[in-house]
């Protein structure tokens, strides 16, 4: 039932794009520390770059695990669900970096995620991944689920906040991954710590 594609089809691009949701999988080097599962809900966050790349708007939330992940290792899958329709299951492997709001080239990737929320609504970052191995299985077990709608609640959240507030938030909970390692440390530190 499992196939290995060549490269992500028009097909394939199809289902990806059209899932409200997608799941990150990244772990640290070694065997120690923990290996980490990130669902990515915010509806058009996600797109396909072309055969062998995607990217996703990364936004500021209570951890920064996969940032930490990819700058020790770079490994990352990227796994969708069709929890609508016929069973399918979408496995993107690869090797992933990130451009943070601070770097150049930030706006013109971001851009290429036309309906992604821009840094006044959270995003930090904008992960790239070049991909490597292309897969798809049935699904099967894969319950069937009713998509409601978008959780209003992470851009607006962060938009609330402002400039100083989001990369406040990021001080405090984004610098360090759960096992210590550097993560999102890009932020200035505040002008009275320097």
């Amino acid at each position: 039932m499992g196939k290995v594609h060549e490269r992500i089809d028009d097909r394939l691009r199809a289902f990806v794009e059209a899932q409200p949701m997608f799941f990150v999988a990244t772990a640290p080097t070694g065997p120690g520390g923990h290996v980490n599962v990130s669902p990515k809900g915010v509806r058009g966050s996600f797109v396909v770059l072309d055969d062998r790349t995607v990217a996703y708007a990364d936004l500021t939330a209570s951890g920064s695990e996969t940032i930490a992940h990819l700058r020790d290792n770079g490994r990352i899958t990227i796994m969708f669900c069709a929890f609508e329709g016929p069973p399918n299951i979408v496995r993107l492997h690869g090797t992933g970096r990130f451009v943070t709001l601070y770097d150049d080239g930030f706006d013109e990737l971001l851009a290429r995620i036309p309906d992604a929320p821009d840094e006044s609504h959270g995003t930090r970052a904008v992960v790239v991944v070049d991909v490597d191995r292309v897969s798809d299985s049935c699904g099967y077990g894969v319950p069937l689920m009713t998509y409601a709608g978008e959780r209003d609640l992470l851009p607006p959240f962060m938009e609330r906040k402002g400039v100083e507030g989001r990369a406040d938030y990021r001080r405090l909970k984004n610098r360090t991954s759960i096992d210590g390692l550097p993560a999102f440390d890009m932020d200035p530190l505040e002008p009275s710590a320097t």
